[in-house]
């Protein structure tokens, strides 16, 4: 078995940014700046034979490039934060092309849990009980907008997310280009 998702591979540039960022909350458990991605679609753990029909299905997905920039912060939790992210400004070429990766998918056979997309980019994490909402609520506050200028996204990939004690590692397994 194979836990995998498909994502966009987040810029050196853009991963300082966020790195930095990072270091100014209070985050019980920050992801590692070289895992900051944008997931499109979780697939969970899948049996190798399973995850070479999704990617022939991802291989027919044509869509074209386009940018993306940073726009915000946020939580998810409310009040009791399970997570902190930054946020992308609204983008409909990366809302199509998710909608397309959500049915290629589900034609392989891959059942997808049935949340709204929210495209965000995960910085941190929080068990019951670890975070401060009053606390992270300000330190968001004091670190104001968090804007970049925009970043090009020309391909989405395939990950594997390996569990280790000391937290996933994520190896690209295959990559889709999108046309220019």
């Amino acid at each position: 078995m194979i836990r995998a998702f498909v994502a966009l591979a987040i810029p050196e540039t853009i991963r300082s940014q966020l790195a930095v960022t990072q270091f100014l909350l209070p985050i019980a458990r920050p992801v590692p700046p070289e895992n900051f991605h944008l997931t499109l679609a979780f697939l969970g753990s899948l049996p190798e034979d399973r995850l070479e029909e999704v990617h022939l299905a991802l291989e027919q997905i044509t869509a074209p490039a386009f940018s993306l920039r940073l726009s915000g912060m946020g939580v998810f939790g409310g009040d009791k934060p399970r997570s902190v992210h930054a946020m992308l400004a609204p983008e409909p070429l990366l809302e199509r092309l998710q909608a397309k990766i959500a049915r290629a998918v589900v034609s392989a056979g891959v059942a997808l849990e049935s949340r709204r997309f929210t495209p965000h980019i995960t910085l941190g994490n929080f068990a019951p009980g670890e975070s401060s909402a009053p606390a992270l609520a300000h330190a968001i506050g004091q670190i104001g907008a968090l804007t970049s200028a925009p970043f090009a996204v020309d391909h989405f990939a395939l990950w594997r997310s390996l569990l280790r004690p000391g937290g996933p590692v994520h190896d690209e397994l295959a990559r889709y280009p999108l046309a220019g």
